[in-house]
């Protein structure tokens, strides 16, 4: 299960994804920046909505486990599941399985910036 630290995290989107790699940025309001990352490293099965809204983490299913290890072969080390408000009629489900999770809090700009104070950063892509 994950434990976020406290915050306003209310908006949630892929920050960047590539083959090693799935960023998802959170925060009260992702015009400018967010306060926190869930960063997967290695990510073998991914279904997560671009954007989404007050996600409620929880424990993956029994069926869901299922799903990951039939299609990826194995059991992953990370393996997290949520649902979410993704602008739809119902809520979306999402399901990560990665080979690590860290969760990194501080401010990432969304914007070119100089002159960063300690603990600030641009993204990494």
């Amino acid at each position: 299960m994950i434990h976020l630290p406290d915050g306003p995290w209310w908006d949630w989107d892929v920050v960047s994804w590539n083959a090693g790699r799935l960023r998802l940025g959170a925060g009260h309001d992702l015009s400018y920046h967010h306060g926190l990352e869930l960063v997967f490293s290695d990510p073998v099965f991914i279904i997560c909505p671009a954007s989404f809204h007050d996600p409620t983490f929880r424990e993956p299913t029994p069926a869901e486990a299922r799903i990951v290890s039939r299609q990826v072969g194995e059991t992953p080390e990370v393996l997290v599941a949520f649902e979410a408000d993704a602008g739809g009629p119902e809520p979306a489900s999402g399901l990560i399985a990665a080979g690590q999770l860290d969760i990194v809090h501080g401010t990432v700009f969304r914007y070119w910036r100089e002159n960063l104070e300690a603990g600030d950063a641009l993204p990494l892509g």
